[in-house]
């Protein structure tokens, strides 16, 4: 399935009257897109005084708009004046589409749309902005579910560019189509999704937070390293556990729970105790001043604890045994630190003198150090190594201190910030990126979205820095394959299994995104 609408689908025309039933955020958030986009808007909340609040929330937004320049106080007042309100379902009778935005609930969501069927036309599309329930149970009861989809807006609706067009089993191609070429007439980024758990995003991101959970859990890092890791090294903007606190982590654990119930407690999205806790102590994030951090007035900032300035000499030379790989890369940023570079013959690792450094590939590094002999010291997987600003790196149990400073002094010559962590396996970025690379394969592999399709929504989404599979393929089908089969083999857990598409890939020595593509 492709972002695109097929068949020559166009937008529905700008006279077509608009309703949005909800005028929560998320319901005056998609009113005001649609108003925006040119059409006469209806918005519907069955709670007294709601809508209109919900319409003022949407001046105050277009107020905003005006302060910044971005809009001129005509357009804030014909965009106004396109939106009317309304408390009685009966008023949605001349709408062309109506979009559902209330409660997450699919009681609630079936008894809308039942009462929905009595009142609009029979050509007037209704549409869900579920972010967790299947397009088939809410449509179950309808007496023409072929009209009935998903479109998945996200929050804040104005500002964020995806959108998810989901079709359920008995949803007609051509409304799915029709509401594609609508959003992306609103200026919106659309995107296909079969409906399952979690669609895409909400399934894909799972181990975003997941991993980094885990690696709580374990004591290897705390969450202000783990944040820095991710975002210095692979290039999120936000680490997992300051978005965690950003989304609430009420909200997070909830949808966690879903995605989990929704897939029969398949170990991959497991809810973590670690966020349980949170939730039951009531530290939700910013929301209720403290979560993973302390966001209270006047509480400092949290300290990453990044390795002090190694004391060691540096080495004038460092010796490549064999290929690298996706983190070649890394020999001319050596270089350009002014240390030379030697090659031998190798499995793919670095050497400074006696010490060992090797790119971690999801085992331990107290195992690998065991099997070899000698110091060893694995480092994190950069998404950039000529830009990586941070690094994590391991350490084996029988590694020397003085190898591992030997390892800190390398890479903060290079002007990295070193997150010196405990022998986690796949350490922080890896094993997160190897985990969404295999979740977006198991969608892929599922039929859920194609390829750019999955790999769109989670850079327009929620602003990875590329996507998934575009990563996986850049850091290779098969080393993301033994990087999840060692986690699997090291936990002895389910959680870590690859998807059958990714393992295909890894041993044809096939790319990614060339497979079940469109």
């Amino acid at each position: 399935m492709s972002g695109k609408a097929g068949n020559g689908a166009k937008a529905l025309p700008r006279d077509t009257v608009v309703a949005v039933v909800g005028a929560g955020t998320m319901g005056s958030g998609i009113a005001q897109v649609a108003a925006v986009a040119g059409h006469p808007v209806l918005l519907f909340d069955s709670f007294a005084g709601a809508a209109e609040r919900g319409r003022q929330t949407i001046a105050a937004n277009l107020a905003r708009l005006v302060a910044k320049g971005s809009l001129d106080e005509a357009g804030r007042g014909a965009i106004l004046d396109r939106i009317r309100t309304g408390d009685k379902l009966e008023a949605l009778a001349g709408a062309g589409l109506v979009v559902e935005a209330i409660i997450e609930d699919l009681t609630a969501k079936r008894a809308l749309f039942t009462a929905l069927e009595g009142v609009v036309s029979a050509d007037c599309i209704l549409a869900t902005n579920t972010s967790s329930i299947s397009i088939e149970s809410i449509g179950a009861p309808l007496s023409r579910p072929e009209r009935l989809a998903g479109l998945h807006f996200f929050n804040p609706a104005p500002l964020m560019a995806l959108v998810e067009v989901v079709r359920g089993r008995a949803t007609d191609p051509a409304i799915a189509d029709r509401l594609l070429a609508t959003a992306a007439g609103w200026g919106k980024v659309p995107v296909l999704a079969r409906s399952t758990p979690g669609f895409i995003v909400n399934r894909v991101a799972r181990p975003f937070y997941a991993e980094a959970l885990r690696v709580l859990a374990e004591g290897a890092a705390t969450p202000a390293a783990l944040d820095a890791v991710m975002r210095g090294c692979g290039g999120f903007r936000m680490g997992p556990c300051e978005l965690m606190d950003l989304i609430g982590h009420d909200v997070n654990y909830a949808v966690t729970r879903s995605v989990w119930d929704a897939f029969h407690n398949d170990p991959r999205f497991q809810p973590s105790l670690v966020q349980r806790e949170l939730v039951e102590a009531g530290w939700l994030g910013r929301k209720s001043g403290r979560g993973f951090y302390d966001h209270r007035p006047g509480a400092a900032a949290a300290d990453p604890g990044f390795a002090p300035a190694a004391s060691v000499a540096l080495p004038a030379s460092v010796t490549v045994a064999g290929a690298l790989g996706f983190a070649a890369p890394l020999l001319d940023r050596i270089r350009a630190a002014g240390i030379a570079v030697e090659e031998s013959a190798g499995p793919g690792l670095l050497r400074l003198g006696p010490v060992t450094l090797a790119p971690t590939d999801g085992r331990l590094a107290t195992e690998r150090a065991a099997e070899s002999g000698g110091d060893l010291v694995l480092f994190d997987w950069a998404l950039d190594w000529a830009k990586a600003g941070t690094i994590a790196i391991a350490p084996a149990r029988q590694t020397s201190a003085a190898a591992t400073a030997a390892a800190v002094r390398l890479f903060q010559a290079l002007g990295m910030s070193v997150a010196l962590i405990d022998d986690v396996p796949g350490l922080i970025a890896a094993r997160t990126v190897a985990m969404l690379v295999n979740e977006a394969a198991d969608a892929l592999n599922q039929g859920v979205a194609d390829g750019r399709a999955i790999d769109l929504a989670m850079t327009r989404g929620v602003n990875y820095p590329v996507g998934p599979l575009a990563w996986g393929d850049r850091v290779g089908p098969a080393l993301v394959l033994r990087t999840l089969d060692n986690l699997a083999r090291t936990y002895g857990e389910d959680r870590y299994r690859a998807s059958p598409l990714l393992r295909r890939c890894a041993l044809a020595g096939v790319a990614l995104l060339n497979e079940k593509d469109s």
